[in-house]
């Protein structure tokens, strides 16, 4: 049975997997035909992470294709549609990233409220000493906050919250029973009660500008959105043409519709923090993912089966 690996993997995860296997890998598009031809029958399991992710038309290059192991919690880079049609198992590495991210989008939050990268920039240009004391800034103590995805790392986000005294909202498809959170019916209903918005819902086709101008616009002038999720939850030409334009007060985000490209209407605005998808990139949470992830391609060789299935 041979193992493909599909793009880039994180080094974690390099080192592991070519520890204990001699996996292929797939070329650039001018070999990759020959190359599908040459192995398309040797193929059982895909082993990636992020893009290029996994189509129907790789899956159906690879007919002995059993399962395709993700590094990572979002699998919105594979189309989970056809690998159910065709029976392929697809397996994630949740939960163990889970604290990690919720840190990076409470950093998010204080950031994007207190300027903190704003006024770190303000001291190295002199600013300071030129022009006095940097503009006041917005509490993150006592405010509303709404998170639209309520599952592994929305509520770790809103258990880090409630010590800074939040009142924290949620919206999910259906409501989580016994919650102690606030429920809201919609995205628009939540954006329009709370002060920052953080999107942590999944990615993937079911959620592609489910943060659209209709829900920037009920945040309104004093709202912040904070998206640790998926670039393609939120509307990016409408986030830019609000936060230019005074409907948003401002933004802090670590993901965006085509990375890595980040448009220049966003970096040249100074109440907007910019990461580079760092959510879950600390040395340790890489290393338990590329563990998780191995677990899963080492039982599939051994059962068959995947310890943490999609």
């Amino acid at each position: 049975m041979a193992i493909l690996v599909v793009g880039r993997l994180e080094p974690a995860l390099e080192q592991q997997l070519t520890a204990a296997h001699t996996p292929l890998r797939l070329p650039a598009a001018p070999e990759r035909a020959d190359f599908l031809r040459q192995h398309a029958d040797a193929v059982t399991v895909i082993v990636c992470g992020g893009r290029p992710g996994v189509d129907a038309a790789l899956m159906d290059a690879l007919p002995q294709l059993r399962a395709i192991v993700n590094f990572g919690a979002g699998v919105d880079a594979i189309d989970l549609n056809a690998a159910r049609a065709r029976g392929i198992g697809v397996s994630n590495t949740p939960d163990v990233l889970s604290d990690t991210v919720a840190d990076t989008a409470l950093g998010l939050i204080l950031d994007t409220l207190r300027g903190f990268a704003a006024a770190d920039r303000y001291v190295r240009a002199g600013r300071w000493a030129a022009q006095g004391p940097f503009p006041y800034t917005r509490d993150v103590t006592g405010s509303r906050v709404g998170i639209l995805g309520l599952g592994r790392i929305g509520s770790a986000i809103a258990t880090r919250l409630l010590g800074f005294d939040c009142a924290i909202a949620y919206h999910n498809r259906n409501a989580i029973p016994d919650s102690p959170l606030r429920y809201a019916a919609s995205p628009v209903e939540l954006a329009a009660s709370v002060d920052v918005l953080v999107v942590a819902t999944a990615g993937g086709p079911d959620s592609a500008h489910l943060v659209n101008r209709e829900v920037l616009e009920a945040l309104g002038p004093q709202g912040y959105l904070v998206n640790i999720a998926r670039g393609s939850v939120v509307d990016q030409d409408a986030l830019i043409e609000l936060l230019t334009a005074g409907g948003l007060a401002g933004a802090g985000l670590d993901v965006y519709a085509n990375e890595p490209t980040v448009p220049a209407a966003l970096a040249e605005l100074d109440n907007v923090v910019l990461l580079p998808h760092v959510g879950s990139a600390t040395a340790r949470t890489r290393t338990a993912m590329a563990t998780v992830a191995m677990r899963n391609l080492e039982e599939f060789l051994t059962s068959g089966q995947l310890v943490t299935p999609v």
